[in-house]
């Protein structure tokens, strides 16, 4: 995959937001202040609609809803919405239904993963067994469509059930190539579209779609989107390699014991080196590393600068996605979005 910055963009859009040099979590704050009441009215949609007269499932959905998360993806359609003209309150709703999408996804994953952890507390599997977990999952999926379905606009339901689609179509792909060493780039791309980078492009295209915009705006803020979410999860994979425990929530080294061959892992390998063939395929063979195992893994990724590449390859799709935002005039609406790909590149949880 080529990593060259994107050509063809004028002098307008090489300016750099002077806030974009510090991405940090309280930057990010301020300059989505303007939809904060907006995420407030998201986390309560989500409290009320979790509700049912079977007591577990408002139960695990409150433990669900305060385990924290910085709630992204709603954020990109609010603002993306925001940035169309619109500011109704069926972007609260549609946001809704994304964070029902996205939570589903979430226990559904840690189920598959037999992931004990989910943001330094337990999972919601860990606690409530497997059997009723999956079932919430599904509990969430459905209420996502019973909530785009209280709104006439076919066009977006459409979208969303063809999200949806793909995001299980890649849990579903991910399982078959679980433990396959010899994974291609592309393979372990079209993982990342379906299971990540699908859900963002929707957030954004919907926002678009609540407001007047051309079909070429909507299909800007659909690149835009998916180039955020395949930024999001290259840096999230790398985080297993280059994060602290105590900062992510979860145990470092994970995606490789679980059998998962994330990009950086695949450049190391392409480059042929024995040792670290060797190395890799004990680690996905035995589920399990040793403390000297991975730092000598880590060793070689430093030295075959296979996290520089994924890290360059990470940035050429955030100026994919910034290069999007040209298609709409300048504003702070667009400022904060096109702020929001460089903190995706710089965070560390």
């Amino acid at each position: 995959m080529s990593v060259d910055t994107p050509r063809g963009m004028c002098s307008d859009q090489r300016r750099v937001n002077p806030a974009a040099h510090k991405p940090s979590a309280s930057a990010l704050a301020q300059m989505f202040e303007p939809i904060r009441q907006d995420l407030t009215e998201v986390e309560r949609e989500f409290a009320r609609h979790v509700q049912s007269q079977v007591a577990v499932i408002p139960t695990i959905g409150n433990y669900v809803k305060d385990s924290g998360g910085k709630r992204i993806r709603p954020a990109v359609l609010l603002m993306a919405a925001r940035m169309a003209g619109y500011t109704g309150e069926r972007a609260v709703l549609y946001a809704s239904v994304i964070e029902f999408i996205h939570t589903a996804t979430l226990v559904h994953d840690d189920i598959i993963d037999e992931s004990e952890l989910r943001r330094g507390r337990e999972a919601a599997h860990t606690r409530w067994g497997n059997h009723v977990t999956v079932l919430f999952g599904d509990f969430l999926y459905l209420k996502s469509m019973s909530l785009a379905l209280t709104q006439d606009n076919i066009e977006i339901i459409r979208l969303l059930c063809d999200i949806t689609l793909r995001i299980v179509e890649g849990e579903i792909h991910q399982l078959t190539k679980n433990g396959v060493v010899e994974l291609t780039e592309e393979e372990h791309f079209d993982i990342v579209r379906r299971k990540t980078a699908y859900l963002f492009a929707g957030c954004a295209k919907i926002g678009g779609m609540l407001g007047p915009t051309t079909r070429e705006q909507q299909e800007a803020l659909w690149e835009y989107g998916f180039n955020i979410g395949m930024a999001f999860q290259i840096v999230d994979d790398l985080l297993d390699f280059t994060g602290e425990e105590r900062v992510l929530g979860k145990p470092v080294g994970g995606d490789l014991v679980e059998g998962k061959m994330t990009l950086a892992v695949i450049h190391l390998l392409s480059n042929g080196d024995d040792r670290a063939d060797a190395l890799v395929r004990r680690i996905v063979r035995e589920r399990a590393a040793t403390i000297e195992e991975w730092r000598e893994l880590r060793t070689m990724l430093g030295q075959s600068r296979s996290i520089d590449y994924a890290n360059r390859v990470a940035v050429q799709f955030v100026e994919r996605a910034k290069h999007a935002l040209y298609a709409f005039s300048a504003g702070p609406e667009r400022d904060a979005l096109m702020f929001l790909p460089d903190y995706v590149l710089m965070r560390d949880r």
